[in-house]
């Protein structure tokens, strides 16, 4: 997803969540800069709803909770506070929260051109910083392929996959399920990247 830096000035995270509060848009909080983010492709809104009902199949008879676009996570206390499209967690005081998930164990972001490298640079370093999450996927939107992140036992040790075939099917075995590659793009025609403009 896009983003515009808004002011030049630096913010406090309390001064970004009373703000954030009474906003029309969602704005990502980076080390005392506040940037608005913009809008998505249809393609990107449906396969993040594909995913996010998925994983509520999966996850709410366990009594999680899972959550796209609209709620932000605790990437890095007091530092960078992102809005993944989708976020699954167990913990009680996430589950019971209000605005905000400090303890997520999975967390997925749908790709676009202008976000691929973000959300595969900054993104990617402050996530595997939380200590909850298991598994960080990237979805990309204008052709079937999912980057999977794998949280190991060994400390600081992340494993890597890529699939790029219908038929698949990914398996989270530290959260006990799977997910066809088929069901996440249930419904979508891949349409041509738009290119930017010079």
């Amino acid at each position: 997803m896009e983003q515009a830096q808004i002011a030049e000035r630096k913010y406090t995270v309390s001064e970004f969540l009373e703000m954030e509060e009474k906003s029309e848009i969602r704005h990502e909080f980076y080390d005392g800069e506040i940037f608005a983010m913009a809008g998505t492709t249809m393609n990107h809104n449906d396969i993040v709803d594909n995913v996010r009902t998925f994983l509520k199949g999966i996850f709410r008879p366990k009594g999680c909770r899972v959550f796209a676009e609209n709620i932000k996570v605790e990437a890095i206390e007091n530092f960078y506070y992102p809005y993944p499209d989708v976020i699954v967690t167990c913990a009680p005081e996430d589950v019971n929260g209000t605005y905000i998930v400090r303890n997520p164990s999975i967390l997925v972001e749908v790709l676009s051109k202008s976000s691929a490298n973000y959300d595969r640079g900054v993104k990617l370093r402050s996530y595997r910083e939380i200590a909850s999450l298991q598994y960080y996927v990237l979805v990309a939107q204008y052709e079937c392929y999912i980057e999977l992140y794998s949280r190991t036992d060994q400390e600081g040790i992340w494993t890597y996959q890529s699939f790029d075939k219908p038929e698949t099917v990914i398996s989270f075995d530290k959260l006990d399920f799977a997910i066809p590659v088929s069901a996440v793009y249930e419904g979508i025609v891949f349409l041509e990247e738009e290119k930017p403009e010079f």
